[in-house]
């Protein structure tokens, strides 16, 4: 059984920052990429950043330049920093990994999803 656990989220003022952290768990014997998505009311979920095991990156382009996302490969967490935080960045983001569970099939794992908030 493989769990993503988020953490972080919660409400901050525009021009603000947080951090959003996501922690994995389980037999795991692969990890090919993870990143993190968000869902806001009424949207689609889209795609904030990613990382692939190489270490390369890939940024939505309303969030490049103000969000950085790493990866501690040690510990199997992904971090999200997040910047400069504008009203529309609000939505409910959620970690996904791209992994294998005791050599067997590959495939995506997703995380409860956490709150941002961005409002004065």
């Amino acid at each position: 059984q493989v769990q993503l656990v988020e953490s972080g989220g919660g409400l901050v003022q525009p021009g603000g920052s947080l951090r959003l952290s996501c922690a994995t768990s389980g037999s795991i014997s692969s990890i090919y990429a993870m990143g993190w998505y968000r869902q806001a009311p009424g949207s689609q979920r889209e795609l904030v950043a990613r990382i692939i095991s190489g270490g390369s990156t890939n940024y939505a382009d309303s969030v490049k330049g103000r969000f950085t996302i790493s990866r501690d490969n040690a510990k199997n967490t992904v971090l999200l920093q997040m910047n400069s935080l504008k009203v529309e960045d609000t939505a409910v983001y959620y970690c996904n990994a791209d992994l294998r569970v005791n050599w067997g099939t590959r495939r995506d794992y997703w995380g409860q999803g956490t709150q941002v908030t961005v409002s004065s």
